[in-house]
């Protein structure tokens, strides 16, 4: 019998909406059979920013047991979904400063061939979601990751509309509700399809 599928969900919130999809797409990834590691990236922000948004500094303690993202985590599995809010459509520093300090695992050859996805959260509609998931793809591409977007390859798709991965939109200034079912049931599925790819691909590598 083959082993299970690893998959660590390595993601940035600050105010909660990227936990909320990274916890999602937790439950899709175990629901579909995989070993699954939930991590979070370490907060570099300085605390007078922090201090300043009562729902950032309320999140940070709220996920203080959130284990922080390693290396290992990146070398242990055999596919990885990056979460990440949207930053004037680029991915936030925070989750970049841990994928820069991948330089070594690269070089080794550690991190080709794995499968990877991105999800993300912007304050407006148009605040930069696609542009934030490209970004990450130019880091999937250099690593040779196998992308696995969502697509239109589930009914959830045609309510949530972004093909290229889970997408919340958190609004201006507001804490929010968090995202709603049917975005949290895009995560799932863009999850369970992650692992559903590289449980294909480790079948054939071991057949």
């Amino acid at each position: 019998m083959m082993a299970p599928v690893n998959v660590s969900i390595i993601y940035y919130s600050s105010t909660g909406n990227v936990h909320a999809l990274a916890q999602a797409a937790a439950e899709g990834a175990e629901k579909a059979g995989a070993t699954v590691r939930l991590r979070k990236v370490r907060e570099l922000a300085p605390p007078e920013a922090i201090q300043y948004n009562p729902a950032w500094a309320q999140h940070i303690e709220a996920t203080a047991d959130v284990a922080e993202a390693t290396l290992d985590d990146l070398s242990w599995a055999d596919a990885v979904l990056f979460g990440t809010p949207t930053r004037f459509g680029n991915v936030a520093s925070q989750l970049k400063a841990f994928i820069d300090t991948a330089g070594g695992l690269w070089q080794q050859g550690g991190l080709a061939d794995k499968v990877v996805s991105a999800f993300t959260a912007s304050g407006t509609a148009h605040g930069g979601q696609e542009a934030t998931i490209l970004a990450l793809s130019n880091t999937f591409y250099h690593w040779g990751g196998i992308i696995v977007p969502p697509g239109y390859t589930d009914p959830i798709q045609f309510q949530t509309g972004n093909p290229y991965g889970t997408s919340h939109v958190a609004g201006i200034g507001a804490s929010g509700s968090g995202p709603d079912e049917a975005t949290l049931q895009a995560a799932r599925h863009q999850a369970r399809r992650v692992v559903d790819t590289a449980a294909a691909l480790k079948a054939g590598r071991s057949a």
